[in-house]
């Protein structure tokens, strides 16, 4: 098992679940607002928002990697 292989697609995971906070905590400091009546944030707090998605599609992408790999890996352990 190469381990460059494994920490591409962990690193994807790890850079997903960055992305997918950041998202996550512009969520709810754009919600915030609605509850407590004050005047809503401005668009592009709505756009950063929108990165919790985007980091969850990430992180999906680097399991998909690390799968891909570990099944490579079993194939051609199953040829020699």
């Amino acid at each position: 098992m190469t381990s460059e292989t494994s920490r591409a697609g962990d690193l994807l995971v790890r850079i997903g679940a960055v992305v997918f906070v950041v998202g996550a905590v512009a969520t709810l400091a754009t919600i915030t607002p609605l509850f407590l009546g004050s005047d809503p944030l401005p668009t592009a707090a709505y756009l950063v928002s929108m990165l919790m998605g985007v980091g969850f599609a990430v992180a999906g992408a680097g399991v998909l990697r690390s799968i891909a790999v570990q099944r490579r890996q079993a194939r051609e352990a199953a040829r020699r």
